[in-house]
This record gives structure tokens, C-alpha cells and sequence, in this order.
């Protein structure tokens, strides 16, 4: 077989897991798949007559050429910013490759932390990012994480170990955060289904808004009357929300702003189209499982 041919073979062969490990770098389909086609590039133009383990090999030319577009896009905001501004991303859903839930392999994935994670991982430097990710989510050993960044196992462990405390403390914040949101729109919801008024001026800021409606007794006003007998809470997204369904179609979404432990605004959702896009998790009273 041709060296070309086996090279094009092996990264189709493991086309996917390149993909998954630059887009939990990058945090950005679009830039993991520069970084993909960039990888692809060094590749086909390498000697490949002492590569053993070709997966491992893809995955270290691909994990450095990530490395260098953090290192460029740290450079890029200090130089225009001063400062590393966080930038919210949404994770890809993923599962860890080994399947297991050792203390040191626990990692806390995207999707169960949702934006918050996100904007951790881009506070970090590209090399604490770098060991977390490959480490935590693709159970990448430290001394090959070592040999790319050019630190020992050692000091490979310590950065993963570092961006982990990172990430536990966000975690700890969003569930937290979100745990008290879902509170809220609970209380919310059943205030609503009684027509309790004052329970629902409770809940409201006085400048809640709603549509058309402002002020916190006028959207008090306007739900107690309707009383949204139907709405459920739900998941949207993995946030609290309330949704309305006909016939087993959710036909009405309604999300909530909440500040300081009130409820400041209140848009509802009836667009086709982007409810289809939504990921909604209807949930029983007391339900807190999450997906």
C-alpha cells in the first residue's frame, strides 16, 4: 500500500475522534474543523515509516496544532482587550471514551455543565486546557500530554489537576444557579395554576416584563387570570423553563430571566421552527434528574 494511501486510510479511520478532541479544545465546530484540515495537512506531507500507533500520533498532531490556535487567540485578545474575556460556547454532548468513573478520570464533560464549562476552559491557559480536555475527556496518559507540550508527566498532571479544580468550582456554581432557577419557575408554575396572585407578586421584580405587559402586578395580573393550567416545567436546553404542549408537541415555551432571586422577565416562544430545535425535557413535580 502507497504511504499516502495508508495515511489517508488511518485519518479517515479515525476522522471522528480528531473532530471530537479539537472541538473540545476549541470549543468551536468551525475552528475544530480548520483544525482538522490543518492536521490533515501536516499529516499527508509526513514520514510516516516509524509511526506505531497511528491513533496516538493523529491525536498529538492534532492537540498541537490546537494548542497553537489557543496560543494565537489568547495573543489576539490580550493584545486587543488587556485581559482573557470568557466567550460562552455550546458543547457537543459526549461521553468519556473509557467508560469508567475512577476519582482522577471523573471529569466534569460539557454537557453536564453546560455554557459554565465553556467559560472556564477559556480561561485557562492553552496548556491547562490542553491536559484537561485529552486527559479528563479522552483518557490521553500524562506522559504522552507531556510530550506535546514539551512538560514532564509530571507537570502534565499538575496542569489537568489545576484546570480540574477550575472546572469542579464551576460546576459547583452553575448547579447551584440552576437548582435555584428551577426553584423559582416551579413555585412560579403552581402559583400560576392556582391563580394565586400574591404568591405570584412574590415571585415577580416590580419591573418584571412580559411582552407587552410590565410591571410586576400586571404580569401577576396577567397569569393569575389565565392561570396556565397547561404549562409544564421543563428542561430547554438544560435551563429551567416552563412548556405548553397539544397533542404531545410543544406548541409554547416560555423562559425565564431571574435576578437576585426574582423573576424579571418572562418570553414566550411560539415559533415553529426554532421549538423543533429545542432540546425539551418535560419534568414531573419534584423531578430533579437532568439529561
Amino acid at each position: 500500500m502507497a504511504e499516502q494511501d495508508w495515511v489517508s486510510e488511518r485519518f479517515a479511520e479515525h476522522h471522528d475522534r480528531l473532530h471530537a478532541v479539537a472541538y473540545r479544545m476549541l470549543g468551536s465546530p468551525g475552528e475544530a474543523e480548520d483544525a482538522v484540515q490543518e492536521a490533515w495537512l501536516r499529516v499527508s506531507r509526513a514520514d510516516t515509516g516509524q509511526v506505531e500507533n497511528p491513533g496516538g500520533w493523529l491525536t498529538t498532531v492534532v492537540s498541537r496544532v490546537c494548542l497553537n490556535m489557543l496560543e494565537a487567540r489568547r495573543n489576539r485578545r490580550e493584545e486587543s482587550a488587556g485581559a482573557l474575556p470568557p466567550e460562552p460556547g455550546t458543547p457537543h454532548p459526549g461521553i468519556h471514551p473509557t467508560g469508567q468513573g475512577g476519582p482522577e478520570d471523573e471529569a466534569l464533560l460539557a454537557d453536564s455543565v453546560g455554557a459554565a464549562l465553556m467559560v472556564v476552559l477559556d480561561t485557562l491557559t492553552p496548556a491547562e486546557r490542553l491536559a484537561f480536555v485529552l486527559h479528563d475527556v479522552f483518557a490521553v496518559p500524562f506522559g504522552e500530554i507531556g510530550a506535546i507540550i514539551d512538560r514532564s508527566p509530571a507537570a502534565a498532571r499538575q496542569l489537568a489537576s489545576r484546570a480540574r479544580r477550575r472546572v469542579q468550582g464551576a460546576a459547583g456554581a452553575s448547579d447551584a444557579a440552576r437548582s435555584a432557577k428551577r426553584d423559582i419557575v416551579e413555585a412560579f408554575l403552581a402559583a400560576a395554576r392556582s391563580g394565586d396572585f400574591t404568591a405570584l407578586l412574590e415571585l415577580l421584580d416590580p419591573d418584571a416584563v412580559v411582552g407587552e405587559v410590565h410591571g410586576g402586578h400586571a404580569v401577576a395580573a396577567f397569569f393569575a387570570e389565565r392561570r396556565a393550567q397547561a404549562a409544564r416545567l421543563a428542561l430547554v436546553d438544560g435551563v429551567p423553563a416552563a412548556v405548553w404542549s397539544h397533542l404531545g408537541r410543544p406548541k409554547a415555551v416560555f423562559t425565564f430571566t431571574v435576578n437576585d432571586g426574582k423573576i424579571t422577565n418572562i418570553v414566550i416562544d411560539t415559533d415553529s421552527d426554532r421549538l423543533r430545535d429545542l432540546d425539551i425535557v418535560i419534568l414531573a413535580a419534584g423531578d430533579r434528574e437532568r439529561r
